[in-house]
């Protein structure tokens, strides 16, 4: 069963929401697109470095794409 995290709305060019579960370390990006993506054992700095970043698409390509986390698309 998968997990359902809540997710924020956020202002990109590429990214709809970001949502994260602490007790599971999902992270959760919906793109604009509509598709959606967990990557799975993200620490929750990673997280909050996203949300606070001034470009959260930039953020996530160079601090969780591009660093290997396994992930999947739902």
């Amino acid at each position: 069963m998968e997990k359902v995290v809540e997710r924020k709305c956020v202002s990109s060019s590429n990214i709809h929401s970001i949502g994260y579960d602490v007790s599971s370390s999902i992270l959760e990006v919906q793109f604009l697109n509509g598709s959606i993506y967990q990557y799975f054992n993200v620490p929750q700095s990673l997280y909050l470095g996203l949300m606070s970043a001034a470009s959260h698409g930039e953020y996530l390509d160079a601090y969780i794409k591009k660093a290997g986390y396994r992930y999947a698309r739902l």
